[in-house]
């Protein structure tokens, strides 16, 4: 917490002097207000981080072009905390903004558009729509498979999601192989005693239970 305090202080510090320093909708004051968002979020304080974020989001659309990158930043950023805050649809709405501009400005491998895809997919799957959650889930794992070394912690992270989505839908072979593969990666990568690898146990043996 010490640390997000001081962080805040210094953003928000930073913040005063560029107030008094720039023109209102100045795109440096947009970075501000989305850092310190960051840290409301980081915090779990979602109606400070979404107050600060749209901040930010209402200069980004006067001062920048409607499909520039940082605009897609803001509009996922907005997505994140719609999602904590378990409003699906705003989340979707936001996450989607967002993908529509990275799917016209990023080459078809980036991996902000495997953050997207995996975005969209966990609302889905928040949502209980578990064959769109799989669709999307499957897109992430795509571009993660192509850009990422095969013992990559993201990757992990993929598959464990993908494993749980075939749990809900009732598809434990499928699950137990995602799960699976989720684990041996976790195992060559993290501490034994990683809470990941924990979880991931976890939910093996919930699987193997059915």
């Amino acid at each position: 917490m010490g640390d997000y305090s001081k962080a805040l202080e210094f953003y928000e510090k930073s913040l005063k002097i560029k107030e008094k320093a720039l023109p209102p909708n100045h795109p440096d004051l947009a970075t501000s207000y989305n850092n310190i968002g960051q840290v409301y979020n980081n915090m779990g304080d979602n109606s400070k981080a979404l107050e600060f974020y749209e901040k930010s989001l209402k200069i980004r659309e006067k001062a920048l072009p409607s499909n520039h990158p940082y605009l897609a930043t803001s509009y996922n950023n907005i997505g994140l905390v719609y999602n904590n805050m378990g409003d699906y649809s705003k989340a979707l709405e936001f996450y989607e903004k967002s993908l529509k501009i990275r799917e016209k400005a990023l080459p078809p491998n980036h991996p902000y558009l495997a953050t997207s895809y995996n975005n969209i997919g966990e609302v889905y799957r928040n949502m209980g729509d578990y064959s769109k959650a799989l669709e999307f889930y499957e897109k992430s794992l795509k571009i993660k498979e192509k850009a990422l070394p095969p013992n990559h912690p993201d990757l992990a992270i993929s598959y464990g999601d993908i494993g749980q989505v075939y749990n809900n839908m009732g598809n434990y072979s499928k699950a137990l192989s995602f799960l699976e593969k989720a684990l041996t990666i976790q195992q060559k990568t993290l501490p034994p005693s990683h809470p990941h690898i924990k979880e991931t146990i976890r939910r093996i043996n919930n699987v193997k239970k059915v």
